[in-house]
C-alpha cells in the first residue's frame, strides 16, 4: 500500500483537486472527516472531549464546534490538550480505513490533511501533493469566499505555514491559479505518476 499526502492552504482549492482525483478513481481519505467521526455522539472521543472541556456538548448530544473552537483558538495550551485527545483517535481511524482498503485490493491511498507538513506526517508518505496558488490570489479568494476583510484574511493566513514554504516538501505542486482545465491536466499527470509509483 502506498500512501500519498495531499495538502494545501485555506482557499487554495484543495477540495477541487480532491474532487478531480476521486473522478479519476483515486481513494481519498479526508482527515477533517475522520476528525468529525471520532467525536460523534456515543464515541469515546466525544466522552473524552466533554470531560476535558465541560459545556461543549450541546443539548442534542453533539459537539458544539463553535463553542469549542472559540475556547481553544484563544489558548494554545487548550488547543494542544484537544489535539492530544483527538489526534491519536484520528490516526487509529485512518489506519483502520487503510487496512480495509488494502483488504479490498486497493494499492494507493491519498490522505488529505490540511496541516500535513506542519504535523510532520509528510515524512513517512510515498509522496506529497501541494495545491498551490500565489498568496495574493489565496487572500482574495479567502476574502470573497468567507466575506472577510483584509486584516481578518491575513490573520487566517498567518495561522498556517505559507504555501511557498510548503513547496519545499512537495513531490508535486498543483498550480491552481490558471483555471480548472489547467488544474485538471496537472492532477491527471500527478495521478499517472502515483499509479506508476513502486
Amino acid at each position: 500500500m502506498h500512501v500519498f499526502g495531499l495538502t494545501g492552504g485555506i482557499a487554495s482549492g484543495k477540495s477541487t483537486v480532491t474532487r478531480m482525483l476521486r473522478e479519476l478513481g483515486a481513494q481519498v481519505l479526508d482527515a477533517d472527516v475522520l476528525a468529525r467521526e471520532v467525536v460523534e455522539p456515543g464515541t469515546p472521543g466525544l466522552a473524552a472531549v466533554a470531560a476535558r472541556f465541560p459545556g461543549v456538548v450541546g443539548p442534542d448530544g453533539r459537539l458544539d464546534r463553535a463553542k469549542l473552537g472559540a475556547h481553544i483558538f484563544a489558548t494554545p495550551t487548550e488547543r494542544a490538550a484537544l489535539n492530544a485527545i483527538t489526534h491519536p483517535l484520528v490516526r487509529e481511524a485512518f489506519i483502520r480505513r487503510v487496512q480495509a482498503l488494502e483488504a479490498q485490493g486497493v494499492e494507493r491511498v491519498i490522505y488529505d490533511v490540511p496541516l500535513l507538513i506542519e504535523s510532520g506526517m509528510h515524512a513517512w508518505m510515498a509522496g506529497v501533493a501541494l495545491v498551490w496558488v500565489p498568496r495574493d490570489v489565496q487572500k482574495a479568494r479567502l476574502m470573497s469566499r468567507d466575506g472577510l476583510d483584509s486584516s481578518a484574511a491575513e490573520a487566517r493566513l498567518a495561522a498556517q505555514l505559507p504555501l511557498d514554504d510548503k513547496r519545499a516538501h512537495a513531490t508535486w505542486v498543483i498550480d491552481n491559479s490558471a483555471g480548472l482545465d489547467a488544474t485538471r491536466a496537472q492532477v491527471e499527470a500527478m495521478w499517472r505518476a502515483m499509479l506508476a509509483h513502486g
